[in-house]
């Protein structure tokens, strides 16, 4: 009586619309709703970093008649690249291809399912991943603009802004943390983007501000920043913002992001109080400049290295990379005369370059283990080791390879894009509109 209970009802319910019997249920990605909500909030936290966090931290270090200039410049990015990674980017950099381009299956997000996942993030939508993805790709151009800042035209900036996230931005990302990507074969060791942001960005600065020139007035003028309150709430968005930057980059509210989330904030507190007892040191006083631009230089450092190191390789490498870019902000900018307003070479390419050659040195297996495609290998082989401390010299040679491959690539593509864009709409302001200020200039507008 009961078996003959359980047919009828069992035909029941299966003549009910939306309701399968769970022998017929169709298998298929098993997506997360806690790996999904933590990504949903990881994806706000990072563009929280550009707008308003770097806006208003770049905003706040510049003078004041530059103040909307700067702040327009990452909002503006964060919309042209937004529309840009819907059309391209997304395709090129995270589709299955060669080295280092992905193909044009996801161009316009052409066959992406609602329901359907992406091979680097099976537990969420990948809706999801291609929107936390984004916010990288914005952040990574909005960087830059504090090299160049109080010089550049609008419409130079909206042109190089475009072709640089194509043609530089994406190869990396894709050859970096695509499977088929050529590092990611070769095992370059960058959790979550200090090759592919950091030290893009700085190489990137670098080669801006020396193409373009100094500042009229540099280094002699006053370029004292006008607003270091300002500066100080966008360092401490940056700051929050980057758990998603670093925990979010686990891709699962799991063991690894809560130790991704641990060393981010260790390192940067050793990294911003490094950076003030050196300057004490040598200046006499501790600056509100000084401690954010220190715990930004740990935040970068940290980044490569989130997913594999534990506390004390965290602490030593948020240290050791703020005094380094101390002095390269300070000493090697003025030895070498070049006009890097902000400091972005000296605090993200420098910082990102230390901290990818210290993850050779400090990654351990059992950080990166806990989850993924390591737990797999050390299944494999129970004597896998990970970085230079661990036995495992070749390592360190790998991050070398990509600091020096993305070095030499991003400095001979910006180049060229710079050059290109100097030969035919310009790069440059004119003197008097540089000397009034580009608020007024550019934008027709003024802080009062």
């Amino acid at each position: 009586m009961n078996r003959l209970s359980n047919l009828i009802l069992a035909a029941c319910l299966a003549l009910v619309p939306g309701v399968a019997l769970a022998q017929d249920a169709p298998a298929g990605p098993t997506i997360s709703g806690g790996d999904t909500a933590w990504m949903l909030t990881s994806t706000a936290l990072v563009l929280l970093m550009t707008i308003p966090g770097l806006a208003l931290f770049y905003g706040g270090l510049v003078r004041k008649h530059n103040v909307l200039a700067m702040v327009m410049q990452s909002f503006a990015i964060c919309c042209l690249v937004t529309v840009l990674w819907f059309v391209l980017g997304y395709s090129l950099a995270l589709t299955d291809g060669g080295s280092f381009l992905g193909g044009l299956d996801r161009a316009f997000l052409a066959g992406l399912d609602p329901k359907g996942t992406h091979a680097l993030a099976p537990t969420i939508p990948e809706s999801v991943f291609m929107m936390f993805q984004m916010t990288f790709a914005i952040i990574t151009p909005a960087l830059i603009t504090g090299a160049f800042a109080d010089r550049m035209k609008f419409s130079a900036l909206m042109v190089f802004a475009a072709l640089w996230s194509l043609i530089v931005y994406v190869p990396i990302c894709h050859a970096v943390w695509h499977p088929t990507g050529y590092f990611f074969q070769l095992g370059v060791l960058d959790f979550a983007g200090g090759t592919v942001v950091h030290i893009n960005a700085g190489i990137a600065g670098l080669v801006t501000c020396l193409v373009i020139g100094k500042r009229k007035g540099y280094p002699n003028g006053d370029f004292a920043p006008h607003n270091l309150v300002l500066s100080l709430i966008g360092a401490s968005l940056l700051w929050v913002g980057w758990f998603g930057f670093n925990a979010g980059s686990a891709v699962t509210a799991g063991p690894r992001a809560g130790m991704a989330m641990a060393v981010t904030q260790i390192a940067t507190g050793a990294a911003a109080m490094a950076w003030m007892f050196v300057e004490w040191a040598v200046k006499r006083k501790p600056s509100v400049l000084g401690i954010i631009t220190g715990a930004v230089a740990g935040l970068v450092a940290i980044t490569p290295a989130a997913g594999f190191v534990d506390g004390t390789g965290a602490l030593i490498i948020g240290a050791v990379a703020s005094i380094i870019c101390y002095f390269a902000s300070t000493s090697l900018k003025h030895a070498l005369g070049y006009d890097d307003s902000l400091d972005v070479f000296g605090v993200h390419g420098v910082g990102g370059i230390v901290g990818a050659l210290l993850t050779g040195v400090f990654a351990k297996i059992a950080v990166a283990n806990s989850e993924g495609a390591f737990a797999a290998a050390l299944e494999k082989d129970p004597a896998t080791t990970l970085g230079l401390l661990e036995g495992n010299a070749g390592a360190l040679w790998l991050q070398v390879q990509g600091v020096g491959f993305t070095v030499i690539y991003t400095a001979v593509l910006t180049a060229a894009i710079l050059y290109a864009i100097k030969f035919t709409i310009g790069l440059r302001v004119d003197e008097e509109a540089e000397r009034d200020g580009l608020d007024i200039a550019l934008h027709g507008e003024s802080v009062h």
